[in-house]
């Protein structure tokens, strides 16, 4: 079972999040911020994987160091679950609409980190959410995932929605990547040997 948990306790937040990459898109998540919990969902549900998040930070500042450090946390998690990668297909895409909203995620389970993210916003705030955080939380997954992930919104007006399709899109993409390959079975998907 490719399962893990993790827990990382600092001065400005105490997290604990566990995920299943072969479960059933199951999510319990409590991060003390609404819409970042309907976001992570989507992540649980379009990836099919079971992802439990518990979160006290220093929202009484922001929730920067919050939504930052559920995606260290949700990365290191994820890091330990993949394992030595050996038969999946490395490498995951996903476009997802979203009435007037198109999203495309492009992700590679490189062991190299790196981020582009190529997203307007067309507002700065999702009702109390800073949109600018959703950049946080990718760049603390991918810098402990070790992944290369390509984030681009290419249509929309609704920024609810430019957001909803990120975290589908991202979904979907994590679930093909993660997938088990029959031709690649007990292979590493790289020329160099490992990832």
């Amino acid at each position: 079972m490719r399962i893990a948990e993790v827990t990382r306790n600092t001065l400005e937040t105490q997290i604990s999040v566990s995920i299943n990459l072969d479960g059933t898109g199951v999510s319990k998540l409590a991060s003390g911020l609404g819409f970042f919990d309907h976001m992570l969902d989507q992540i649980a549900r379009h990836g099919m994987m079971d992802i439990r998040v518990e979160a006290k930070g220093d929202l009484h500042i922001d929730a920067h160091h919050t939504v930052e450090d559920i995606g260290i946390s949700l990365g290191l998690a994820f890091a330990k679950a993949i394992g030595d990668k050996k038969g999946v297909r490395r490498y995951g895409h996903a476009y997802v609409p979203l009435d007037e909203a198109l999203s495309r995620v492009v992700l590679d389970l490189s062991g190299r980190p790196g981020l582009e993210f190529r997203v307007a916003f067309k507002r700065a705030q999702i009702g109390d959410f800073d949109v600018d955080l959703i950049h946080e939380f990718f760049q603390g997954f991918v810098n402990h995932a070790m992944v290369t992930l390509h984030v681009d919104n290419l249509f929309g007006n609704n920024a609810h929605h430019q957001a909803e399709t990120i975290f589908k899109a991202f979904g979907r993409a994590l679930r093909m990547a993660v997938e088990e390959d029959i031709r690649m079975a007990g292979i590493m998907p790289s020329t160099k040997g490992s990832l």
